[in-house]
């Protein structure tokens, strides 16, 4: 199996903007993987929210909205499968969530058990972690799914003898990459002999996310996309 690791830059709240790079980048891999992944809230972008509850309802979205349903569409259309975090909106309640898209349809939504996706210190119980954490099968692989701050806080949770997909958002810059790289993979082997990671790019912060994607074996780096530039990370598993 081939799996695609989209290192892309996003813009908060533009998701027209970042349907676009998904677009791209499934154009990019059409033929070349069976899967492309993206970071973590990758869809409205990690900072579109203010924490103001009646404003970030209108910047959530629900699993069957219409964003959601043109990233089924570009999947089916290029013939690649797709991963992609978002904001998702479940009612009055928000959570940080990842979608997988399989053969143009939803087949698995996590919901991120971590409280580090928002400002715990100003939010209320609208804002909410999951509370279930299950291997999947894809393609005949089984699947483990963390975002982020999951594999911090709950290593023990995501163990696996198959597969770990690990999409972040870090807002590192390159030398914080280098000085952190290694702990990282040491980290994604508490849970998984093998870890795709995958970072976005955003060059709306200070200083900027300079993204990042990697393929961890036995709590080692075996291949990586270099820092601060787009790119698409194809792993052969």
């Amino acid at each position: 199996m081939r799996i695609a690791l989209a290192s892309y830059e996003f813009k908060n709240k533009d998701v027209a903007f970042n349907l676009r790079q998904m677009e791209r980048a499934l154009k990019a891999v059409r033929g070349k993987a069976e899967l492309l992944c993206f970071g973590e809230a990758f869809l409205q972008g990690f900072d579109a929210l203010c924490w103001d509850h009646k404003i970030d309802l209108e910047i959530a979205l629900e699993q069957n909205s219409e964003p959601i349903r043109s990233a089924c569409a570009l999947s089916e259309q290029y013939g690649v499968d797709l991963g992609f975090g978002y904001i998702e909106r479940a009612g009055e309640d928000l959570y940080s969530s990842y979608a997988l898209i399989e053969n143009g349809r939803p087949a698995h939504n996590y919901r991120r058990v971590s409280r580090g996706w928002k400002e715990y210190w100003r939010t209320d119980a609208h804002y909410r972690e999951g509370d279930t954490v299950e291997e999947f099968l894809y393609r005949g692989e089984t699947v483990q799914l963390a975002l982020c701050g999951d594999m911090w806080d709950y290593p023990e949770r995501f163990r696996t003898n198959g597969l770990l997909l690990w999409p972040v958002y870090v807002n590192f810059s390159a030398e914080e990459w280098k000085a952190n790289e290694a702990d990282y993979a040491a980290q994604a082997a508490l849970a998984a002999d093998r870890v795709l990671l995958v970072d976005s790019l955003c060059r709306e912060t200070e200083p900027d996310g300079v993204g990042g994607a990697f393929y961890f074996r036995g709590g080692r780096t075996v291949e990586k996309l270099p820092f601060g530039d787009e790119g698409i990370l194809l792993v052969t598993l």
